[in-house]
């Protein structure tokens, strides 16, 4: 059965997880430093799988359309951590994109409920180009 309660392990995964995305970020801003993108990709998966739990961590990395994300990831988080961040961060890039792209409608539906973010995407463009998405059944 799933728990959604807080507990300690998933308050520590979402700040490591935050953190990953701090040192990432850093790592970007200056001019792909492979220590810090090294640490933040390190910080990011340990902190991803503490808070939702190895196995459903795997489960999730391991299931057959996202194979292709997958292996891009573990490529570009290699790559990194051999000293090529340009072509560690495009490919981990492409990979987050292909992972992830299950959860665009539920950020979608977050974006629109932020009160002054909200507004923008209540525009009849941005909307429309949302609700082509929102049908989609999400990974979760």
């Amino acid at each position: 059965m799933v728990s959604f309660e807080m507990n300690d392990r998933k308050k520590i995964g979402l700040g490591l997880t935050g953190f990953g995305i701090f040192f990432s970020c850093l790592g970007i801003v200056f001019f792909f430093d492979k220590g810090l993108l090294a640490m933040g990709n390190i910080l990011f998966f340990s902190g991803v799988t503490l808070t939702i739990g190895f196995k459903p961590t795997m489960q999730f990395f391991m299931k057959r359309q996202n194979y292709k994300g997958t292996i891009s990831f573990s490529l570009g988080f290699f790559c990194v951590i051999i000293g090529w961040p340009m072509v560690g961060m495009l490919l981990e890039g492409y990979g987050f994109i292909v992972l992830f792209s299950g959860f665009w409608p539920t950020l979608a539906v977050f974006l629109q409920k932020i009160p002054v973010l909200g507004w923008l995407f209540q525009q009849p463009y941005i909307r429309s180009f949302f609700d082509r998405y929102r049908g989609r059944r999400v990974p979760v």
